[in-house]
């Protein structure tokens, strides 16, 4: 049975996908090869069961990482959990002294932020930025990373993007060369981490070779971790 059904996969490469959908389609496929369900009901009806067998086992693990979040227990469906992080907050658990930086400073051509304390780098971090990334920000949906001073106003818990630190775009520089353009100046630009698809850390390696933000600095889960017990609000950021 095998060999006659790599034969029909060689020569019947579409309809074999059909067959290895729904039993219907292999009704239909077998009248195409003059089959006769009459002359070989069992070996339908066998073949059927076989395909049957072979999707749910190619499916389940599909399913299970779909609703279960890839076994991440922060991840529910395509939703971060955010008790944990909403605890830290409300218990003000979310900074750690000992790992404290005092600057941020994000060098858009090499795609790296800097994170300084006492005018010393101490670590560095690679980043994503904005689908469109050349140039500063002007107004809302232009995919753009905005350049200039800003600070850290807030902290976020994220259910699309785990955490965020939220950065004071727009300032009243910004807004204002928005309205001699008669643009909306955009908003809600964050420091943020990786979609509940990445929870895992193992597209790392793909997200961060891409510039696919809103116009938002992105960086690894594991990174932002770091950076959200680094920081206060207050601490500033250089983008350029």
């Amino acid at each position: 049975m095998m060999r006659l059904l790599l034969l029909l996969k060689l020569q019947y490469k579409s309809l074999f996908k059909a067959l290895l959908g729904f039993e219907s389609h292999f009704l239909s496929f077998s009248k195409q090869l003059n089959f006769s369900l009459y002359l070989f009901p069992h070996f339908c009806y066998n073949l059927s069961m076989f395909v049957y067998r072979r999707v749910i086992l190619f499916f389940i693990p599909f399913f299970l990482i779909l609703f279960t979040g890839c076994g991440n227990p922060e991840v529910q469906g395509n939703r971060y959990t955010l008790d944990e992080c909403k605890k830290e907050l409300l218990e003000a658990e979310d900074y750690v002294e000992g790992e404290s930086i005092d600057l941020i400073i994000v060098e858009k051509k090499e795609r790296k932020m800097y994170l300084y304390k006492n005018n010393k780098v101490k670590s560095i971090i690679p980043v994503s930025l904005g689908k469109n990334p050349v140039g500063t920000k002007v107004q809302k949906g232009d995919h753009k990373t905005p350049e200039g001073k800003f600070w850290i106003h807030r902290k976020l818990c994220s259910p699309k993007y785990y955490r965020s630190l939220c950065i004071s775009y727009p300032r009243p520089e910004d807004k204002k060369r928005a309205a001699e353009k008669g643009v909306n100046p955009g908003g809600d630009i964050t420091i943020h981490a990786q979609p509940t698809w990445n929870a895992d850390g193992k597209g790392d390696s793909y997200t961060l070779s891409q510039n696919w933000t809103e116009g938002c600095v992105a960086v690894t889960n594991s990174a932002m971790k770091q950076l959200w017990y680094a920081v206060r609000e207050g601490v500033p950021i250089i983008i350029r």
